[in-house]
């Protein structure tokens, strides 16, 4: 199912981040891993429940695809699917709980 796909703007910094540490050693490899980032959110477009819900909130409606070393956590709404984080897999989910839930 087709559904209208949103960045959260803390998602966008998030990605920006990465690229940013990432060109510190290799321009070439940060352009691969947002191009990777970027497709990947295109395919929970495409399918919204191709991600596994994400352990830390087991909420059917959160979920997450790894992209490499990063978890690209989003949540699913009625109209539409939430990029909500992307952040690296060794760091701890707590901080971020509040952002994926959408301020619940």
């Amino acid at each position: 199912m087709d559904c209208f796909l949103e960045w959260s703007p803390e998602a966008l910094d998030d990605v920006e981040l990465i690229a940013s540490y990432i060109e510190r050693g290799s321009l070439w490899y940060a352009k691969i891993v947002v191009s990777k980032i970027v497709s990947a959110a295109e395919t929970i477009r495409l399918n919204r429940d191709i991600g596994r819900i994400v352990p830390e909130v087991a909420d059917k409606n959160i979920r997450e695809l790894f992209v490499y070393s990063y978890r690209l956590i989003y949540r699913i709404e009625p109209e539409r699917v939430v990029i909500a984080a992307v952040i690296h897999a060794s760091r701890l989910l707590q901080p971020f709980v509040s952002r994926i839930e959408g301020g619940k």
